[in-house]
Parts: C-alpha cells; structure tokens; sequence
C-alpha cells in the first residue's frame, strides 16, 4: 500500500552540498538517506515530496558536516499481507514465476500459479497448465495476493504471491473466464 509518511528526524548535509541552494542540499541529503531505503518500519522509500520544516543546523566536532532536524513528507510502499497487486511477470524459473509490481518485486511459487498440473518448458521459459492449455510467459500481465511478507534490514527482501484464487492470475486469463461467463448466462436467459 503507497502511503505518505511525515517524518521528524536529523539529517546530515556533507560539505558537498554546501555549493547548492539550502534548500536543494536539504532535500538531497534526505533524498539519499530515505529514497531507495527498504525498512521493515516504514517499507520502500520512493520520494520526498514536501519538506515542512527545518530547523537551526548544528556542527559536530570532528565531523564537517551540518546536522539539521528537519520534518518532511516521504511517499512510501509497504507491502500488506492478503493484499491484492498489479504486476508484470519479469522472469519464468522452474520453481516459479518472478513478478514486479510497484517498486517491488515477488515470487509465485510453481505451487501458486494455477489450479491445474503445471508443466515448464524451459527453452521458451513459459508456464502451461495441462487441462485449462492457459500460459504464463515473460511479460504478461498478472493480478496477484500477497501471502507472504519478509522484510528484514541488510538481507534479501521475499514477497511471496498467490494466483490460485477466483479473480487472480494472468491478466488473460481473467479475461477469458469473464467472457466464459457470459455465455454461460445468455445461454441461461434463452431457456
């Protein structure tokens, strides 16, 4: 889930950015420190949108830098259990298919793709389900749950993904059931 965080903390401009406007060394030394991060408290920090205050700056001894308290908008993604992505699927392994959504990226488990026997063909790196004939390939758009978070600091971040229930799955085959649907009906409605 995207959110907007204000944030109250200090932040340390290098001598670096001394040449550049106050405001500008500000936002960068913010930028640096909280854009990019992924924190188990506050998810990915993607922008610094607004900076609310800043406060009188100090010089520590023996550090060069400039040390200011500053409070500041941070727009953030958090991933939450059960919750429901948009995504592309970025790459295909015989343990499962790696999909990206927002800034993140998560692992559909062979298991979690599809309710049907799944077969891999490895040289073309496509997914088949062996009733339903439907294929997951690099590339195809998908709709996803979250099942399964684990976000620890200074380790590889895992998202795990389900796609085996009703409304989830390649974006394809959503729409295909869709159209099955109807059918069904207006061959209901005629009888």
């Amino acid at each position: 889930m995207y959110k907007i965080l204000t944030m109250k903390t200090k932040i340390k401009v290098p001598p670096t950015k001394f040449g550049l406007s106050f405001e500008k060394a500000i936002k960068e030394s913010i930028a640096n420190r909280y854009e990019g991060l992924i924190s188990r408290k506050l998810g990915v920090g993607l922008v610094v949108t607004k900076i609310h205050e800043i406060g009188e700056g100090k010089i520590l001894p023996e550090d060069a830098s400039i040390h200011y308290p500053v409070k500041f908008d941070l727009l953030t993604y958090f991933p939450e259990q059960h919750e429901i992505v948009l995504g592309d699927v970025i790459d295909n392994t015989e343990f499962g298919s790696f999909v990206r959504f927002g800034p993140m990226d998560g692992l559909v488990h062979v298991s979690q793709l599809l309710n049907d026997y799944i077969s891999f063909d490895e040289k073309n790196s496509i997914f088949l389900g062996k009733e339903t004939k439907k294929t997951l390939k690099q590339g195809d758009p998908v709709r996803a749950r979250i099942i399964s978070i684990s976000m620890v600091e200074g380790k590889e971040n895992k998202v795990g993904l389900t796609m085996r229930q009703p409304g989830l799955g390649a974006i394809a085959w959503i729409e295909q059931e869709k159209r099955k649907a109807k059918k069904s009906v207006k061959k209901e409605a005629k009888k």
